[in-house]
């Protein structure tokens, strides 16, 4: 029997609600709006709510306290792509949330794509983008592009909107330390420089994690002989999670999570365990590009990893109610 529980997702106009057995589904909780403060003289966390009372900002903290009790001091691993890069207003809430989730205490780890990005100055340069079973085929000059747009422009945007909202970020990329060692896909010659990621080397990483600091880490990586590659995010996130240890792998997406349906957004499976997931896959019921994403999840699970979620990138503040309410965010896999 399949080990789900298929609860309707919660709509994009709510926002932040820590659970509340009280407040009933139908009411709008206010937003919870942070930045952190780098001062050692001054609260390392204030509050931007003019508008909720005093009463209810001091309520909604202290329900919070059991998730970040239990979550401080551990490794959340975040990857970050798909809608949540193309809307600035998305982008302002995951860097928030991430931020406020480094202040009171969990250890992020940012790891990210550039898709849209990647095709934009594509378009520009008059090369058509080409998809195969939802990877991008990257030929030469593409994966010149690719490292251009990945490296140098997104990776150092990401780095200056979490410094600008308080937090001290560090941007790498999967060739810097050899934090990833790339090999070529199975699929090489429909694929081009597409790689798959042979090892993994945190030492580079560790220092950083342990003082606090975010690294932001571009899928982009090398073999051997300093061929670069084109990596997957989703799959860079999952083993990077996997070999430092970490508590939880969170992947950003363009959909709800993992639907009973397909064709009903309204099935969205809450909590499922590994098994549980295969089996919908062999029944057909996940497909498409979901697929390596359910797969880069089973992978970490089975190396260590504790949860892995598949959340909704369309959904404001999306990473604090996946990390900090019983409601979650999309789809949370557990082993």
């Amino acid at each position: 029997m399949l080990a789900a529980k298929i609860i309707p997702r919660p709509s994009i106009t709510q926002t932040l609600a820590f659970p509340n057995p009280s407040i009933k589904t139908s009411q709008k909780p206010s937003i919870l709006s942070t930045s952190c403060l780098k001062s050692s003289s001054q609260s390392v966390l204030t509050e931007s709510l003019s508008t909720t009372p005093a009463n209810a900002r001091v309520k909604i903290l202290s329900e919070a306290l059991p998730f970040i009790q239990k979550f401080r001091g551990k490794t959340v691993v975040v990857k970050y792509g798909g809608a949540a890069m193309k809307s600035e207003a998305l982008q302002r809430s995951v860097i928030t949330d991430l931020v406020l989730l480094s202040c009171i205490g969990l250890r992020i780890v940012f790891v990210h794509g550039g898709g849209p990005e990647i095709n934009q100055w594509l378009n520009r340069l008059g090369i058509k983008p080409n998809f195969l079973n939802g990877l991008r085929v990257t030929d030469e000059s593409t994966m010149e592009i690719v490292s251009m747009v990945l490296v140098g422009k997104v990776n150092k945007n990401l780095v200056a909107l979490i410094n600008k909202a308080g937090a001290t970020a560090v941007g790498l990329c999967g060739t810097d330390g050899r934090i990833f060692t790339a090999s070529p896909s199975p699929n090489a010659a429909q694929l081009g420089f597409v790689g798959e990621i042979s090892s993994v080397d945190t030492s580079v990483l560790r220092p950083l994690i342990n003082d606090n600091l975010i690294p932001v880490i571009a899928s982009v990586a090398a073999d051997g002989t300093g061929q670069s590659y084109n990596i997957n995010a989703d799959t860079a996130a999952g083993e990077l999670a996997a070999a430092l240890g970490a508590e939880k792998l969170l992947l950003l997406t363009d959909v709800a999570g993992i639907l009973e349906n397909k064709d009903d957004p309204e099935s969205l499976v809450k909590e499922i365990d590994v098994r549980g997931v295969k089996k919908m896959m062999e029944d057909g019921k996940i497909a498409g590009g979901m697929i390596p994403k359910v797969n880069c999840c089973i992978k970490s699970l089975a190396q260590g990893v504790k949860t892995a979620s598949i959340i909704d990138g369309r959904l404001e503040h999306s990473l604090l109610l996946e990390v900090l309410t019983d409601e979650g965010a999309g789809t949370m896999i557990t082993r």
